[in-house]
């Protein structure tokens, strides 16, 4: 489903993954989720994206976040790919299942079905790769975060680590945070919340950082 906007009910599939067959919804159950795509198996940067993605998968479970992968590639491949992974991140045993699934595209339909596929990006036989995508969503089903990065390029996983702190933070509160917030950082008070609203919101109380223009936007607040 192309142009899956913000917000959108995020689509439900059934497919085939190195955990079993899995249908995406029943998978999350009431966890939030990230499905994150990959260009192609056995390809350096892809490597050190699940191997980076396998070391964090605790600290997202901590947070009630479910990961799942997605590659071009058939099962097998998978398979023989998670012990490369399991390798390169120094593990001991590397007959052990990645901490996460990884779903099996190789007719390119899931990629295609959600826009993944990075039309300047292509492999040997001239079709196109998918792209780096993230899809962050959220236990009521809907996307909350998408990122799209091009093949050449790894993504930060800290970083995602980091929005996914954000997004639950703000989730159920009237806040938001700031450029380079990290957790246990001052939050911000959105523009369409009143002064009378902020005081009796958040008790540790809010500062107003005074700009030129006089208006009182650059609201802070302890993070609750």
């Amino acid at each position: 489903m192309p142009g899956l906007l913000l917000g959108d009910v995020f689509p439900d599939f059934e497919a085939e993954t190195t955990a079993g067959i899995i249908k995406l919804h029943e998978f999350l159950g009431d966890s939030w989720g990230i499905l994150f795509s990959h260009p192609r198996d056995f390809t350096p940067v892809c490597t050190t994206e699940l191997g980076r993605a396998a070391r964090l998968c605790s600290k997202f479970s901590k947070r009630n976040v479910k990961m799942i992968a997605l590659s071009i590639d058939c099962l097998e491949d998978h398979h023989a790919w998670s012990r490369d992974i399991l390798a390169y991140n120094g593990e001991e045993s590397v007959n052990c299942p990645l901490p996460f699934p990884i779903i099996a595209d190789s007719k390119r339909e899931l990629a295609v079905a959600l826009g993944m596929l990075d039309p300047d990006e292509r492999d040997k036989d001239g079709m196109p790769l998918t792209a780096r995508c993230v899809f962050i969503i959220g236990p009521d089903k809907r996307l909350k975060l998408s990122l799209l990065y091009p093949a050449t390029t790894g993504r930060n996983f800290s970083e995602i680590l980091r929005v996914v702190d954000s997004l639950q933070l703000t989730a159920n509160k009237q806040l938001a945070t700031p450029a380079d917030w990290q957790p246990g950082d001052s939050v911000m008070v959105p523009p369409n919340t009143s002064e009378e609203e902020a005081a009796s919101l958040f008790h540790a109380g809010v500062y107003t950082k005074l700009l030129p223009s006089g208006k009182k936007y650059m609201r802070y607040t302890p993070q609750p």
